[in-house]
């Protein structure tokens, strides 16, 4: 998930970068869906949300050469906030912060 904050007057133009960025990544591997929504009470809020077989693949997306041109650009607007969410399911173990590394 992908929060931006898009001055009003350059919304439209803001629109077709951010639709041709979430279509970019829907062409890569492990991609399940995504979708792009503005906010109701503030209209210079906007949200990119795209969900990964797994964070492997999305992290691995974004090394594609057409990624790179097409949605790393603007993926590099976001906020600066932690964009990564894992599902909660009822009765699921929920990720345990760990040193992912081997050593």
């Amino acid at each position: 998930m992908n929060r931006f904050r898009v001055p009003v007057g350059e919304g439209e133009t803001f629109r077709v970068d951010v639709e041709l960025a979430r279509a970019t990544l829907a062409e890569r591997p492990g991609y399940v869906g995504g979708a792009i929504g503005r906010n109701l009470d503030d209209p210079e809020l906007w949200v990119l949300t795209t969900t990964w077989e797994h964070v492997g693949a999305y992290r691995r997306a974004l090394s594609s050469y057409d990624v790179k041109l097409h949605a790393v650009p603007l993926l590099g607007r976001a906020l600066d906030e932690p964009s990564a969410y894992e599902p909660v399911e009822p009765g699921a173990d929920l990720n345990i912060q760990a040193t992912r590394s081997l050593g």
